[in-house]
């Protein structure tokens, strides 16, 4: 079976790039563009995992993952947050929020792989 992964990102050059080497990594890849539709889409899907842009419309991937860690049924799957916000406070904030994980853009899509993989195992 494969994994099942929600992925919101507004850049669709960075969302091709990315979903490219995850399919090819075997896992199902479910792309929205905003972070409103990523939430629908996360309680519609039940992924295994998500992986979030903090910068998109309608909702950011905060607050998308504030809302995941509230709710029962979503509070359990892991997040990576996938941004270009690296600063010390934004990281710090992701993990407070519940990110399994933060990687900064530019970012190397083998080792996004990686990190997913391991997530996933675990």
């Amino acid at each position: 079976m494969k994994h099942k992964i929600v992925f919101a990102e507004d850049e669709p050059q960075i969302a091709r790039l990315t979903i490219f080497k995850l399919e090819l990594e075997g896992y199902e890849v479910i792309w929205e563009k905003d972070g409103g539709a990523a939430y629908e889409s996360i309680k519609a899907n039940n992924p295994d995992l998500v992986i979030l842009d903090i910068m998109m419309p309608v909702m950011d991937g905060y607050q998308v993952l504030k809302k995941m860690k509230e709710d029962e049924n979503l509070k359990n799957i892991p997040v990576v947050m996938l941004t270009v916000r690296g600063q010390e406070q934004d990281i710090i904030r992701g993990f407070d929020l519940g990110s399994a994980d933060y990687i900064v853009k530019p970012f190397r899509p083998a080792e996004l792989a990686a990190r997913v993989k391991k997530i996933l195992e675990e």
